[in-house]
């Protein structure tokens, strides 16, 4: 849904693509709110990547909501494209408090672990799903990008992320090696898992 509502507007002369990304992550919201009625709640935390050219640049586009994170291998140290909407992050909580809900144990109302979300809408005065967006210029410095759920992270930090892939030239078994990785470090979430190459 991300791609074809990006592809649809990418074109259009003077569009700022990263606006363009948060109006897609409100597009997906409200149609999960619109799918999700009768009372039904559900949520994901979500992650993208778009790379485009601009002039002779190659840009790299990521937004998030929610706990997935995006790591960009950059000459072998990890930067974060994302950020992490949790109860326990202060911003976030300050901005919860600031709407009339309340963060109890590092969660939303004592609920949701994760302050920002898509769907959800049994509680979407609190967990919005306005995403955290990056812009960032990409080169032959930059072999690789990590997209996770929180299963991964919660028991790997970025840099050693980036350690235990940066000499695997199959994006594949990269996936593998970090899927394999949080298992052996008894995560406790589910895992969602996808390096892709940039330097091809």
């Amino acid at each position: 849904v991300f791609g074809l509502i990006l592809e649809e507007k990418a074109e259009q002369p003077g569009v700022d693509f990263q606006e363009l990304v948060n109006d897609a992550f409100l597009a997906v919201d409200q149609q999960l709110a619109e799918a999700l009625q009768h009372g039904r709640s559900s949520g994901c935390t979500a992650i993208m990547a778009y790379i485009r050219k601009e002039g002779n640049k190659r840009v790299l586009y990521t937004g998030n909501v929610g706990d997935a994170r995006a790591v960009l291998c950059h000459k072998e140290r990890a930067v974060r494209l994302s950020y992490d909407h949790k109860g326990s992050d202060h911003t976030e909580a300050q901005r919860i408090l600031d709407v009339g809900g309340f963060v109890m144990n590092n969660r939303v109302n004592g609920v949701l672990a994760v302050t920002r979300a898509l769907g959800d809408s049994s509680m979407k005065e609190f967990i919005i799903g306005a995403p955290y967006t990056t812009r960032t210029e990409i080169g032959p410095d930059n072999p690789y990008l990590i997209l996770a759920c929180d299963g991964l992270w919660d028991v790997c930090s970025d840099q050693e992320a980036v350690e235990l892939v940066k000499d695997v030239v199959c994006p594949t078994k990269a996936s593998q090696i970090l899927l394999e990785y949080a298992l052996q470090k008894f995560t406790t979430d589910n895992i969602s898992v996808m390096v892709v190459r940039l330097n091809v």
